[in-house]
């Protein structure tokens, strides 16, 4: 990224972090919960999530769906964390605090268009690690939940300029990121590594952000960033993507990610990306209905 965009991106990013509608619990709440399991207090985690009355009935909506494998309905934080456990709560709080912190009226992406591709990459991710037996199932959910945290800067900063990059992949089928790179000379990868940095995320998470369509490109977890990848793109391919179809073919096998992860989970070479595909078909359908009723709770 040149020195002009980058400058002009720091000063306008020197006033996101003032915005109302970033939600004060999201950066204590991802704080608390980077410590070891066996340091997390249980009540700590229930005071945090209920400072906000809405998280935590949103929270609670998420804990009571199938995408979480309750077997009996909680109506409590305490009671999911019981039985859900620390490490799917946080996940649950994490995911309803970015709801909070898009812009509220219609963009260049409508935020429960990004909202469901944040949500749904999320979920792949764990899907994924859990089957091709990735180290880190829970900071796989977290990576593929902020990854386009970039895009929700793009919404507030610089909200014109980047219509006219959607436009031009709406127009043109052409990934998201590509687009940026003609309309702006930047990308959300680039904006986003700025605000995980500002906002002091973990080195892993800041990969992720800043390198998840060039995990090549990473100095740290690059195969996180490449689990990351994989999992945006199937997103992306599947429906589940920014608000439109990305005309082109896709191999899974012949992506740069795919070779970068292989290192890390050898299973991944007789993974079969078939019925992997077929099965989230019901994670989707879950995701479509669960942000349908987040956003109606929340207007």
């Amino acid at each position: 990224m040149s020195n002009q965009p980058r400058e002009i991106l720091g000063n306008r990013l020197e006033g996101l972090d003032k915005m109302p509608t970033i939600p004060v619990i999201l950066y204590p709440l991802l704080r608390y919960l980077e410590q070891p399991l066996d340091r997390l207090d249980l009540q700590e985690i229930v005071n945090l999530i209920s400072q906000d009355e809405s998280l935590a009935s949103q929270c609670l909506h998420m804990a009571n769906s199938p995408l979480f494998g309750l077997w009996q309905p909680v109506d409590s934080i305490r009671s999911a964390i019981a039985l859900l456990g620390l490490q799917r709560m946080r996940d649950i709080a994490t995911s309803c605090s970015l709801l909070k912190l898009l812009p509220s009226g219609a963009g260049a992406v409508y935020p429960k268009v990004f909202w469901e591709h944040s949500l749904a990459c999320a979920l792949v991710c764990r899907q994924f690690a859990h089957r091709i037996g990735f180290s880190d199932s829970g900071k796989a959910y977290l990576g593929g939940l902020l990854h386009d945290l970039g895009i929700v800067a793009h919404l507030w900063i610089i909200p014109k300029q980047f219509q006219s990059a959607y436009e031009l992949a709406l127009i043109q089928g052409m990934p998201l990121h590509e687009a940026e790179v003609i309309t702006l000379g930047v990308t959300h990868c680039d904006t986003g590594k700025m605000v995980a940095e500002r906002w002091r995320l973990t080195e892993d998470l800041v990969a992720v952000l800043g390198c998840h369509h060039d995990p090549s490109t990473a100095t740290v977890r690059r195969d996180l960033v490449a689990l990351v990848s994989l999992s945006d793109l199937l997103c992306r391919m599947s429906g589940m993507g920014h608000g439109y179809a990305e005309r082109r073919q896709v191999n899974f096998t012949e992506e740069p990610a795919f070779a970068i992860l292989l290192e890390e989970c050898p299973s991944l070479k007789t993974f079969d990306w078939a019925r992997f595909t077929f099965e989230l078909e019901s994670y989707m359908e879950e995701v479509h209905r669960l942000v349908a009723v987040l956003y109606r709770e929340r207007s």
